[in-house]
């Protein structure tokens, strides 16, 4: 009798993990907005609908880079740094700096770049475990940014830069577009290409990667580039449409992102997810902050409700992998 109890329950597990992978999260996320909907029926109203999309593209833009990291069983703590520090550049170079349009948007993507270069490289070459080469990172460049701005934010851009976080295409705002632009992109590179399934195999099995040839350590830094550089994306999204390179712009949004990804299906031990999943994720962070704010909930009650999230959504990968390794 335990034997027949024991066995329908794997079976209810087992039903349970394959509805959760395919639609579960989607089901959360509608089921989350209905109840926001039905508390507060502003939620609903199409200019807030507008603005949570926005928000949730310069979360979601770093969280597509961050889904890569993860999927190799590692993690980025600096992400919230280098969009204040590449905001503050581009806010530099829009009023300071000469007002080149050109500059101001191709040097904090080269920036972003090139200190996710730096966290890549110096984990891998160094032999440090990225949580604390990120940590210091998040500290260093948090205090570059006020350095550079002299403890004052820089306002004033221009009509064209200003347009990247606030412009509109059709209905749809630009950041969105540039959101979308890239899930699709990463998500065809992680399912079509080499280095995607590169990303995939290290994730899975490091050991078993390396004897099989892919070069980890070349992976892994150029991973990192990758978040880098869609962290100086999000820092230009949230600089033009602050209208100002704030000196706490970014601040918090590590726990966001990786929120984002974590609740999306993405495994904080690697090998399993994508950025699909990371796009609903995003769009029920933005959700939950949003309901929680038009519901008068204070800020630091909504932090403690997405770190519950984060520990809720790692304790359900960590059942379906013990279910699975039965």
């Amino acid at each position: 009798m335990d034997a027949l109890t024991e066995e329908r329950n794997q079976g209810f597990l087992h039903r349970f993990f394959i509805f959760w992978d395919k639609i579960g999260i989607l089901l959360v996320f509608i089921m989350v907005c209905v109840i926001f909907g039905i508390l507060n029926p502003v939620f609903f109203n199409p200019l807030n609908i507008i603005n949570v999309i926005r928000q949730v593209s310069i979360i979601g833009v770093m969280a597509v880079g961050m889904t890569l990291v993860i999927l190799l069983g590692l993690i980025d703590l600096s992400v919230g740094s280098i969009v204040a520090f590449a905001g503050i550049i581009a806010a530099g170079f829009q009023v300071k700096w000469g007002g080149s349009l050109f500059l101001s948007l191709v040097i904090p993507l080269l920036i972003g770049a090139g200190i996710g270069f730096f966290n890549g490289y110096v984990s891998t070459k160094g032999e440090i475990h990225p949580f604390i080469v990120t940590l210091g990172s998040m500290s260093i460049f948090r205090g570059a940014t006020l350095l550079i701005a002299q403890g004052k934010p820089i306002s004033g851009m221009s009509p064209a830069f200003r347009f990247i976080g606030a412009g509109m295409i059709g209905p749809i705002p630009f950041p969105v577009i540039l959101f979308l632009g890239c899930v699709i992109i990463v998500g065809i590179m992680l399912k079509r290409t080499v280095f995607g399934r590169y990303i995939y195999a290290i994730g899975g099995n490091r050991e078993a990667a390396l004897l099989s040839g892919i070069m980890v350590d070349r992976v892994k830094i150029l991973t990192y580039t990758i978040l880098g550089t869609l962290s100086g994306l999000s820092a230009l999204i949230l600089t033009s449409r602050l209208n100002s390179g704030e000196l706490v712009a970014g601040q918090g949004y590590e726990l966001d992102v990786i929120a984002s990804v974590v609740i999306g299906g993405t495994s904080m031990m690697g090998g399993e997810g994508g950025v699909y999943g990371t796009l609903i994720g995003a769009l029920l962070i933005g959700v939950i902050s949003n309901g929680l704010n038009l519901l008068g909930v204070q800020p630091y009650w909504q932090m403690m409700v997405k770190g519950s999230i984060i520990i809720l959504a790692v304790l359900m990968d960590r059942m379906k992998r013990r279910f699975r390794a039965v």
